[in-house]
This record gives C-alpha cells, sequence and structure tokens, in this order.
C-alpha cells in the first residue's frame, strides 16, 4: 500500500485558529486529501501544521490525521449542525472502515454555535424511544463532536475535544478502539447532553486510557443495545479518568438482550456532582439488562452540590452477574447520598417514591424482574468531619441479592451514633451475606434489620 504524507499547509491556508476559529474555510482543500483514501491501495498520512476552519470531514480507512502540537487542528464553522469529525462509510453492524487514527491537536466543535440535534443527519444511532423537546415528538439526531460507526482498529491519542455540542466522541459498531490521553474541554459550562466519551454496540475490545475533563452528562457512557435491545460490547479497560467538576461519571447500561461483560475500570478520580457510576437498564422494558463480571477499582471522587437528584456514587440494578468494587474511598459528602444503593434499577424522576407505584406498572414489574446475583465489596473507607450529614445509609438494599460480600471496611463518624452501614428497604433482603474486617466509629448499626439476611457467615 501507498501511503502518502502531506502536510496541510501545502493544500490549505490555515488562517484560522483552533480556539478563536475565523480564517479561511479550508474545507474542500483538506477532503480532497483525505478522499485519497477512497482507492484502497492507496493510505494518507495528513500532517496538520496549523489550524483549518472546517464544516465537516469524512475518512476512509487508512487514514491517519497527526497534529503538531495543541495549537494545530480543526476549528468547525457556525451553524453546520454535524460532526466536525465521522467515517464515510457508516455501517450499523459491520466494519467497513479500518485503520484511523487521530493524533495529537484540538478539535474546536464551536458548540455556542451549532445546534442540539439536527433532523437532517441522514443517518445515526439514535434511540427510537428516547425522549425529546422536540415538537413534533420526533427523536433527532444529536449533533456529536467526533463519530465513527462500523471502525475496526481506531486510535485516538493526545487530543482536546472543545466545545462540543452534545456527546464529544461517540463511536457504534466497533472493534480494537483505543481512546488515550484525550481531554474534554468545556470552556463556556456545561448543557445537557453532554456526555464525553459514548459507545454503541456491537463491539469488542475497547480501551479508554488516562483521559478526563469537564462534561454536562456523563463522562463514559458504555451502552451495547442501548438503540437496538440486542447488541453486546465485551472485554473493557477504562483506566485513570480523571473528573473535572462534572455532572456525572460512568455509566453501564444494559436494557435488553445484549450483554456488557469483561469489563474493568480502575483509577477514577476528581470531582462530580450527582452521579458517580450508573450500572442500569435505564429504560423500562421488559427485559432488566444482560450484565456480566464488572470489576471497579481504586475510586476517589469528591461529591459536590448535586445539580440533579437523588445523587448516589454507586447505583446498581438490572440482571447482574458479578458486580465487584475495591478499594473505594467516600468523603466530603455535602448530603446523605448513599455509597452505593442495589436493586433500584430505572431512571425514575421521583425515585423516592418508589412505594407508590402500582402493582401493575411497568416500573413495579420490571423492578422485581431484576436478579442481583453477586455483589462484592472489597475496601471501603468513609471519613466524616463534625458538619457532614447525619445518618447516612451507606449501602441501601431495593430488591434481594443473592449474594453478597463486604470485607475491609473502615468507617469514621466524629459525631454520635447514627446511621448504617447496611441498610434495607422494603422489598431489600439478602440471600447470603458475609462481613469480614469491619471497623466503624460512631455508626449506629451495622445492619438496620437482621431478618432481611437469610444466612450470615
Amino acid at each position: 500500500m501507498e501511503i502518502k504524507k502531506i502536510y496541510a499547509s501545502s493544500v490549505a491556508k490555515l488562517t484560522s485558529n483552533v480556539y478563536t476559529g475565523g480564517g479561511d474555510d479550508d474545507t474542500l482543500a483538506i477532503q480532497q486529501v483525505l478522499d485519497m483514501a477512497k482507492d484502497e491501495n492507496v493510505g494518507v498520512h495528513l500532517i496538520m501544521d496549523g489550524a483549518a476552519l472546517v464544516e465537516s470531514l469524512k475518512l476512509y480507512s487508512n487514514t491517519t490525521i497527526e497534529c503538531m502540537n495543541k495549537d494545530c487542528g480543526f476549528y468547525q464553522k457556525s451553524n453546520m449542525n454535524c460532526a466536525v469529525i465521522t467515517n464515510a462509510i457508516w455501517n450499523d453492524y459491520e466494519l467497513e472502515t479500518k485503520n484511523i487514527s487521530l493524533l495529537g491537536g484540538t478539535y474546536h466543535q464551536n458548540g455556542q454555535n451549532q445546534a442540539h440535534d439536527n433532523p437532517n443527519i441522514d443517518k445515526q444511532f439514535v434511540c427510537p424511544d428516547k425522549v425529546t423537546d422536540n415538537p413534533d415528538g420526533a427523536t433527532h439526531p444529536f449533533v456529536m463532536g467526533l463519530e465513527f460507526y462500523g471502525v475496526e482498529n481506531l486510535l485516538i491519542r493526545d487530543i482536546t475535544i472543545r466545545d462540543f455540542r452534545t456527546f464529544a466522541l461517540t463511536v457504534g459498531c466497533f472493534k480494537n478502539v483505543t481512546i488515550e490521553n484525550t481531554w474534554l474541554d468545556l470552556p463556556y459550562g456545561t448543557r445537557a447532553n453532554q456526555d464525553g466519551f459514548h459507545f454503541w454496540g456491537p463491539g469488542q475490545f475497547l480501551n479508554v486510557l488516562h483521559c478526563g475533563g469537564k462534561v454536562g452528562d456523563d463522562i463514559i457512557n458504555v451502552g451495547p443495545d442501548e438503540r437496538d435491545k440486542v447488541s453486546s460490547i465485551t472485554d473493557v479497560l477504562i483506566d485513570g479518568i480523571f473528573m473535572d467538576d462534572g455532572e456525572q461519571g460512568v455509566r453501564l447500561l444494559s436494557r435488553g438482550t445484549g450483554r456488557l461483560d469483561r469489563v474493568t475500570i480502575r483509577n477514577i478520580s476528581g470531582v462530580y456532582r450527582s452521579y458517580g457510576f450508573y450500572i442500569d437498564p435505564w429504560f423500562v422494558d421488559d427485559t432488566c439488562g444482560n450484565f456480566g463480571h464488572i470489576l471497579i477499582e481504586n475510586v476517589d471522587l469528591k461529591s459536590v452540590e448535586k445539580s440533579y437528584g437523588p445523587p448516589f456514587l454507586f447505583s446498581a440494578g438490572g440482571n447482574i452477574e458479578c458486580l465487584m468494587l475495591k478499594n473505594i474511598r467516600h468523603h466530603a459528602a455535602h448530603d446523605n447520598r448513599p455509597i452505593l444503593e442495589i436493586g433500584w434499577p430505572f431512571y425514575l424522576p421521583h425515585r423516592e417514591n418508589y412505594k407508590t407505584f402500582e402493582e401493575d406498572t411497568p416500573y413495579h414489574t420490571c423492578r422485581h424482574k431484576q436478579r442481583l446475583q453477586n455483589i462484592i465489596i472489597d475496601g471501603l473507607t468513609i471519613v466524616e468531619h463534625e458538619d457532614d450529614p447525619k445518618d447516612t445509609n451507606y449501602i441501601s438494599i431495593y430488591d434481594k441479592v443473592e449474594n453478597m460480600i463486604i470485607k475491609n471496611v473502615t468507617v469514621i463518624k466524629n459525631q454520635e451514633e447514627n446511621g448504617n452501614l447496611l441498610y434495607f428497604e422494603d422489598c431489600g433482603a439478602v440471600e447470603n451475606l458475609v462481613m469480614e474486617g469491619i471497623h466503624t466509629k460512631g455508626l449506629k448499626n451495622l445492619i438496620s434489620d437482621e431478618t432481611k439476611v437469610k444466612n450470615r457467615f
């Protein structure tokens, strides 16, 4: 294969600025270079040695875009209402685009001057039953920063995605994807639906390494069957995520028969507002998702005043085979948010009123279809100060858990005795419970109701 290495300055004017925009429109000149890769015997290595004002660019297989530094890259023109970069050939279930690399630089969507959604986008992995506020009641495709569908061997490294309108980066139908040292920058504040990294199935072998920034929604969403209820994602490594005062952390979503399995998430730190980790079917469907083995370890997130509600560090619900949480630190809480709530698996605007749902409502029926097989907590540290909220129920159980292990826990409260480590709501119960290595000070009870535990070891 012939690789054509081309410096952007040799074909484009590059009179723009990746922070402020302006300059000449270089879309045509740069797209002509990228179009060389339409020939399957030709690869393109475009070196951005400046900043280009563009409408939108489409990539073919065997394409690398390399920016010489953070001041090089792309600034999107106003009112384009589409992605800055995408692959030219989209496919829901086939890997038609291969070998794409984005290396270095800044991708500025100019989100302050793009629409939230666009009914004229030809095609997108959009959820058909997602609620929208559009007057026509339709679900319009979101205007995303970067998006790739049907891609194998995608590498994104050392880039900044700046002022994205909704999701910063979306990848659907993939194999072998690595996102590394990528920063999410919202210099003008956050707005709704500003997810960071969003992944839809089918997919396998996903690595998100040493990334972070500010978001207005989830910093990462891995939802294999969010759009079709059947696709799976397996073999996921998320290692080193830094939250810069974002709304939510990591959401893992399986709503139907699509399986999310063999997932490792570690080294998550920073500041969040409302939700830390959401493992959940989210939508009210006949099934409760399909979660396999999920390991989350080394979490140190500081909570600040919430924007949504009610807040939590972890929430887990649905059909879960095994969830293991290791080395979790909880500190500086501004409210009585639980560290972990188990068995409340659906988004409800008024979750605190769960007891009022009638027996025949979808919420009630779906909630009791879930199966929570194995929940393991190994290493949990809670240190509260005198002005922290009292009477916190740290682990709240809303439905039956088959097997639960809680070990190596330290709870230090500098107050009179109050609160529960393990708290059971009316439908909560544990079949087999193991507790060991628990050290507490100032805690009222380890377990709020011993009758909710069938076997204690």
